[in-house]
């Protein structure tokens, strides 16, 4: 197991002390550390065992529908490092359920959030988040899949693409053009049923670390009105509430991985021989070593910081940006070093190591790429000299 002393960092409370050690737990009974071919089944199988095990009520808020009191992100985020030191496709599992579902936590209806958010914290039901488009990533504001009305239904065209869980979710937050006001002014959000005529699996999208990834099209897809989240035009700035929940439990991901790579490196380190002495002797290893400890520990206090800072009720944007990529950019140097460290045994396939590699990398893109974070911290510093 990885150190833990930062559990007694005073971000924490009581709860989160225990709601780690449980998890440690489970996750070491429950979790393969590696997985096969038929991902989707794999992920499916997943969803349904963190429901069982009760940890996603945490990825949903409201407790009348079997969730946590509130939105948690100190918990989501010890979960989130918890599952990704043990296998990135579990941290994907737990966090696409909050992620999918996120909108509906913050701002959906009553009877939105019953018909939902139950299923999900069950594992019972799968949630994705449509957001992206072929020409819209960073820039979500230049998205084109529109929604228009008619009578009681919003009718959708287009496409959405690099969405999580494409091709095995129940349902889609999907955020469309609605044309109230230009660019992100002018945007809904509705909630579509994976069965719903018009909606397509377009393209089923294979990554170097596989998960379920799909392009969505939609083709005259009519959803009643009722499955509209918030008010005509608010799917922007719901967007973005439910990206600063997820974003900062995104670096806390990277920092799970990075710690993993911590743990299989200083294992290497002192027990492969070289020149008549262990790999950890020589300084140059004693200096790798102390760069990547000090490159988590950084990670960790911006990744805790903004999670405790949400939780207090204050806005994060410039926080969860700052941690997003501090932790996934020091996770990737983490995660390099450590396959130096084990030399060509690095790169074989099935390596933890070699897996790590690849997981990794994904992180510095989405949600929010490396330099879209440095535009948002500077925009965000900007604003307070303004």
């Amino acid at each position: 197991m990885s150190d833990t002393r930062y559990l007694a960092w005073p971000f924490f409370e009581d709860r989160h002390r225990q709601l780690a050690g449980e998890l440690e737990s489970w996750a070491a009974a429950n979790v393969p550390r590696g997985h096969g071919t038929d991902v989707d089944t794999e992920c499916r199988s997943l969803v349904r065992a963190l429901g069982d095990g009760g940890w996603l009520k945490h990825a949903v808020g409201g407790s009348s529908y079997g969730a946590a009191d509130a939105i948690d992100t100190r918990a989501i985020c010890l979960i989130r490092e918890t599952l990704a030191r043990h296998s990135g496709l579990a941290d994907f599992a737990f966090a696409m359920q909050g992620l999918g579902s996120g909108a509906i936590s913050l701002q959906g209806t009553p009877a939105q959030q019953e018909r939902y958010l139950p299923r999900v914290a069950r594992g019972e039901a799968i949630a994705a988040f449509a957001l992206s488009e072929p020409e819209a990533g960073s820039d979500a504001g230049a998205m084109q899949c529109s929604a228009r009305v008619e009578g009681g239904e919003a009718i959708l065209d287009g496409e959405k693409t690099w969405i999580s869980n494409g091709g095995i979710a129940d349902f889609y937050v999907v955020f469309c053009r609605t044309g109230e006001a230009p660019g992100a002014r002018g945007i809904s959000a509705f909630i579509v049923d994976a069965q719903a005529p018009g909606l397509e699996i377009a393209e089923r999208i294979e990554v170097i670390a596989p998960h379920p990834l799909a392009r969505l099209r939609f083709t005259g897809c009519r959803v009643p009105l009722s499955q509209r989240i918030g008010a005509a035009g608010e799917g922007f700035k719901i967007a973005m509430r439910t990206l600063d929940v997820f974003r900062t439990s995104v670096a806390a991901a990277a920092l799970g991985f990075a710690r993993r790579a911590m743990d299989e490196a200083m294992r290497r380190a002192t027990t492969r021989k070289m020149f008549n002495q262990r790999l950890a002797d020589f300084q140059l290893t004693q200096a790798k070593l102390a760069h990547m400890a000090t490159t988590i520990d950084s990670s960790a206090l911006l990744v805790y910081r903004a999670a405790w800072e949400r939780d207090q009720g204050r806005n994060v944007t410039r926080e969860a940006a700052m941690a997003k990529l501090c932790a996934t950019e020091g996770a990737q140097q983490v995660i390099d070093a450590a396959v130096q460290i084990f030399g060509g045994l690095g790169v074989v396939s099935g390596q933890a190591v070699e897996r790590l590699y690849r997981e990794i990398r994904s992180l510095r893109i989405y949600e929010g790429a490396t330099e879209v974070q440095q535009l948002i911290i500077a925009r965000e510093l900007l604003k307070e000299i303004k």
